[in-house]
């Protein structure tokens, strides 16, 4: 049995989903293990340009089997919008290669409703949050209070479970919020239009990736956000409320006992930042306007326009590590051809002493920069398929950027489109 996690090393938006598009040929099984709709995979290939919320990026290969894993967020109406987008393009999806876990907990319209009520709340202090969601779900999901997807299949106690629920949850819309309550009648109406349309879907995914292993079919982990956004390794509170590691894929797949034989770290060639938090090497003004521009910064979920800065030595170093990555992937490499000379980040000074280790996220705020500049290549490599016929210059930014790092970059993406791509070599 072949096993590959593809993650982030960074704050998201690294460009996971154009690389899980592009090697899911390769895998039997594409499994999303965390996460849910609260950030967009981008792919761009024959069936048209897609932002991908909770579906597998591996949904466009006619031979992958996808799987929804027990880790996700499931939110059946934003999921059952994305299976009615995509199949308006042409792209199959069917009972035979979309599974849902049963064990998959539902996110229901509640912790939408809360979310955007404590980012409101917080005000000057919010985390920052897409209002997916996301955080009022995991809360609720490690103190027992969610719904299991596969408890649709028993309506008489599922509306039991929601009567339980309900009780509980308008207590806090009522008296914390201020808010208006959630009624039966609006739940089991919602229940009864999403969670039917997804019903189709709902197996004991456990069972059947045993099965795919047992049977030697390959499996690729597809993860949300990067490590800079893990909940416990990450840059805390600013982070998201689940574990976006590979060490995680197996827990949150449905195969406990499964084990990624390799780990692609996705990173790009600058660095990217959605929503709030420490961003140590963040560009200001004209500069980063220019950078946003040239490479489309703007979330596939929010259209929030992203912070942007060089590449971060420092902390892709880190995610490196914590993601027990095994090869990179380095995207976007062509956004940086109209640069004369290309800013890096290449260790950071904290209390007046240089650093190349990554801070406790208590002392971010106080890290500063050091940046080196090395040179452009100040044309478009768009259409360019070889590595020898990179030139001198962007082959010399690979390589300085894979030395630094002390992992082996293989793949570097020149574009969006699925083929747009050189394979690094040395």
């Amino acid at each position: 049995m072949k096993t590959c996690a593809i993650v982030g090393v960074n704050w998201g938006d690294e460009g996971k989903g154009r690389m899980v598009d592009l090697l899911s040929e390769r895998y039997d099984v594409v499994i999303r293990y965390q996460g849910g709709g609260n950030a967009g995979h981008t792919v761009v290939n024959q069936y048209g340009k897609f932002a991908l919320h909770l579906l597998p990026a591996g949904i466009f290969r006619p031979t992958a089997v996808n799987v929804l894993g027990n880790g996700v967020a499931l939110d059946p109406e934003n999921l059952w919008t994305e299976i009615e987008d995509v199949r308006s393009k042409g792209v199959q999806v069917s009972p035979e290669n979309l599974k849902i876990s049963d064990r998959a907990s539902l996110l229901l319209p509640w912790h939408r409703e809360l979310d955007g009520l404590e980012e409101e709340r917080l005000r000057d202090r919010k985390y920052g949050s897409t209002k997916q969601g996301i955080a009022p779900f995991y809360s609720d999901k490690y103190q027992k209070k969610t719904v299991l997807a596969g408890e649709l299949f028993y309506p008489d106690r599922l509306r039991e479970h929601l009567e339980e629920l309900l009780e509980w949850k308008n207590l806090t819309l009522t008296r914390v919020y201020g808010a208006a309550p959630c009624s039966m009648e609006e739940l089991i109406a919602w229940i009864a239009d999403y969670g039917e349309k997804i019903k189709p879907f709902l197996c004991d995914t456990g069972t059947f990736l045993r099965s795919a292993a047992q049977a030697g079919k390959s499996l690729l982990f597809e993860a949300q956000l990067g490590a800079l956004r893990d909940l416990d390794y990450g840059i805390w509170p600013y982070t998201t409320s689940s574990n976006t590691l590979a060490a995680y894929a197996p827990v949150g797949s449905g195969l406990p006992t499964a084990k990624p034989d390799q780990v692609i770290g996705v990173v790009k060639a600058y660095s990217t930042c959605v929503g709030e938090g420490p961003f140590v090497c963040e560009m200001f003004g004209k500069e980063a306007t220019r950078l946003r521009e040239a490479g489309g910064e703007y979330g596939a979920k929010t259209g929030r326009p992203r912070r942007v800065g060089p590449i971060d030595l420092v902390a892709t170093r880190y995610g490196v590590r914590v993601q027990g990555t095994t090869e990179l992937a380095l995207t976007k490499l062509d956004v940086l051809g109209y640069m004369e000379q290309i800013p890096v980040c290449t260790h950071y000074e904290l209390g007046g002493k240089p650093t190349e280790e990554f801070p406790f996220p208590a002392a971010l705020d106080q890290a500063k920069p050091v940046i080196e500049m090395l040179e452009g290549w100040q044309c478009d490599i768009s259409g360019i398929r070889s590595w020898k016929d990179l030139p001198e210059a962007a082959r010399s930014y690979v390589d300085y950027v894979e030395e630094k790092l002390a992992c082996p970059i293989r793949y570097v993406s020149v574009g969006p489109d699925r083929d747009a791509y050189v394979i690094h070599q040395r």
